[in-house]
């Protein structure tokens, strides 16, 4: 089967700046209980999602795109890029910005259950 994403526009994501577009790979249903979510994210310039905490379930984002600041679960801040993975683990803390004034930060992401 071939098929287009789904995408969904979210604003100010966990109290985050702007818009982050969200193209759906596949759904909740056909993850099958591994997770909610695979999905290619678009961070319009500008944008960012808020620091949040992953409560049962595990997250890497893998850039395409951009280049991003990546808040990690020390606070601590590194500028990444295409082909870095940001990996969250259960119970971390975690944001991510684009600070491009015109150009999108675009990242996979594939949230995982704890078991």
């Amino acid at each position: 089967m071939v098929r287009k994403p789904q995408v969904e526009s979210k604003f100010r994501l966990r109290d985050g700046k702007g818009e982050v577009e969200f193209h759906y790979i596949i759904s909740a249903e056909e993850m099958m209980g591994h997770g909610p979510m695979y999905a290619k994210l678009v961070l319009k310039p500008g944008s960012s999602i808020g620091r949040h905490q992953h409560v049962g379930n595990k997250e890497p984002y893998y850039i395409l795109s951009g280049t991003g600041l990546y808040t990690d679960n020390d606070g601590s801040v590194t500028t990444v890029g295409p082909g870095d993975v940001c990996y969250i683990d259960v119970g971390d803390f975690h944001g991510i910005e684009n600070p491009s004034e015109t150009e999108d930060l675009e990242l996979i992401a594939l949230i995982l259950n704890e078991k």
